[in-house]
């Protein structure tokens, strides 16, 4: 069974997931990322991670990418997808596609 990931809105086979070349995240490291760890095919403390991804972006001020309970479902989603039973999801948000400038679009 092929990995799949969650990239912009569309679930894709892991190897051919990319994003965009001007996307700040790939250019300046201008993102956040959280690690969730999965146990038993459960995400572990789903709360206080989404607590902390949310604390980091507001610190960024890199937009909140969807509500908590939509971002909640992507997850066990992309778990599912990939049959985890142990192991570990990534989240990664970034400040999005911008032209190649220093400044915070």
């Amino acid at each position: 069974m092929p990995r799949i990931a969650y990239v912009n809105g569309r679930y894709v086979v892991h190897a051919q997931a990319s994003v965009h070349i001007e996307d700040r995240g790939y250019q300046f490291a201008d993102g956040v990322y959280e690690v969730c760890e999965v146990a038993r095919g459960h995400i572990v403390d789903v709360p206080r991670h989404l607590a902390r991804l949310k604390r980091s972006l507001k610190e960024l001020s890199i937009a909140w990418p969807v509500s908590e309970g939509v971002l909640t479902m992507l997850l066990r989603e992309v778990v599912n997808r990939n049959g985890v039973v142990n192991g570990l999801v990534y989240v990664q948000v970034t400040r999005g596609v911008a032209s190649r400038e220093f400044v915070f679009p």
